[in-house]
Parts: structure tokens; sequence; C-alpha cells
């Protein structure tokens, strides 16, 4: 990859939904990542049912996208969470501690009224630095 190049990231399995809502899963160029919003959903697209349930499958569809990046959720150094209620935003910190258990990044949570699926309770945007994340020599 040239120092300027622009890759789209689309892991295997999500070629439908980068043809059919017209956007990438990530975007890398040179050490920088931008993963668009992961969401509580399986791979057959059902969304689990409780906040726990789905930031857990939301982080995990993150963690997938930046590995198929290059990187790890270590390398992260914004969040940007989307919550249709903030009344559950406790559980959901519990489950963002698995995930991202120390050297927190920057993180925005902001309060919604509605995401794309009706039945969606929190949505996760990431951006990430190649490398960003490992200890300082």
């Amino acid at each position: 990859m040239g120092s300027d190049s622009k890759v789209l990231i689309n892991p295997a399995g999500t070629e439908k939904i980068y043809e059919r809502l017209q956007f990438s899963q990530a975007v890398r160029a040179q050490n920088m990542v931008w993963v668009s919003g992961q969401v509580g959903i399986d791979e057959t697209g059902k969304a689990a049912e409780s906040i726990e349930a789905q930031a857990r499958a939301a982080f995990s569809n993150l963690s997938h996208v930046l590995e198929e990046a290059g990187t790890g959720l270590e390398d992260i150094v914004e969040l940007v969470t989307y919550h249709t209620s903030m009344k559950g935003i406790g559980k959901f910190l519990k489950v963002k501690a698995e995930f991202i258990p120390s050297d927190f990044p920057a993180w925005t949570a902001v309060g919604v009224t509605e995401l794309v699926m009706p039945e969606l309770l929190c949505e996760i945007r990431a951006t990430a630095v190649i490398g960003g994340g490992r200890p300082q020599a």
C-alpha cells in the first residue's frame, strides 16, 4: 500500500452492506483507520435483545473490522457511541471494560432517538492509529 493510498475495509460477509447501503466498514489511510458505526447484530442480521448483548456484539464486530484493517482495539484513539437510552450506560460501560480494560481512548457518548434499525440500542464508531496502543520503549 502506497503512503497516500486509501483502502476500503470490508471483511468477508459484509459485501451486501457495502453494496446495498453504500458504505465501507472502515477506511484505512496510511496508519489511520476510521471505522463505521458497528451495531449489535449477528451474522444473520438479528439484533440481540439486551443492551449488554448488543454492546458485546458491537464491540466484537468492531474488533473484527479493526483486525481486518491490520490493527486492534488497543490502537483506538477515539470512540463515539450512540445510545437510544442513556439509562443503560452503566451496563454498556461494564461491557466496554471487557474489551478496553485500560489505556482508555477519548470517548463521547451521544443519546439519540433512534438508530438505523428500530430494535438497536447502541452503535459504536471508532478511529484508530495503527501501532498507537503499543507500549512506548
